[in-house]
């Protein structure tokens, strides 16, 4: 299928779920997440949802993180120039919704892409190759781009892999893995 095709089956979809789904699914995604070997690494970057999009939940993985005494960092977006500044969260971080009800941190303490070492990436589908559908604006493409080679790309999803996304472009960055509520798939190994 075509990304457009894909972007609209998978909003659909997602309009279907109800707050129960989407906490559980969550939930299970979170506990997927455990079985990965990434817990070594301590620069982690995760995205708030936008609930108004019924995205994964990332609370639980903020605990998770948290609770393992990592470096969590969150963005914010620059829609002039379609990039993202990354900061530490911390206690004292003040999170507030943009225009486009995505949270975002006010200020902080920024930190390089090129320190982020896992990357856990939003996402409305995925291919069997590792490909991903975002919302089309291109921020996670140029984010990743930035980040150092090894640094590990992790999906997050409700639903599992389409077999292939016909419309791939070559500045696309691929998934090293992705994580739904039932299966981990692992991408380039």
């Amino acid at each position: 299928m075509l990304k457009k095709e894909l972007r609209f089956k998978y909003k659909s979809l997602r309009k279907q779920l109800s707050e129960i789904d989407i906490e559980e699914m969550s939930l299970a995604i979170c506990n997927q997440l455990l079985q990965l070997n990434i817990w070594d690494k301590n620069y982690f970057h995760i995205f708030l949802p936008i609930v108004e999009h019924q995205e994964v939940d990332t609370e639980l993985i903020l605990h998770l993180l948290s609770g393992k005494d990592k470096n969590i960092l969150i963005s914010k977006s620059h829609f002039e120039t379609r990039e993202m500044t990354h900061y530490l969260l911390t206690d004292g971080t003040k999170i507030k919704k943009n225009e486009y009800n995505i949270p975002e941190p006010v200020d902080g303490i920024e930190v390089p892409s090129s320190k982020i070492e896992v990357v856990f990436v939003p996402l409305l589908a995925f291919d069997q190759k590792g490909n991903r559908v975002g919302y089309g604006k291109g921020f996670y493409d140029k984010f990743l781009s930035e980040c150092q080679s090894n640094t590990i790309k992790i999906g997050l999803s409700f639903f599992e892999a389409e077999d292939e996304i016909e419309d791939v472009f070559e500045n696309d960055i691929r998934l090293d893995y992705c994580v739904t509520p039932k299966t981990i798939y692992q991408f380039n190994s």
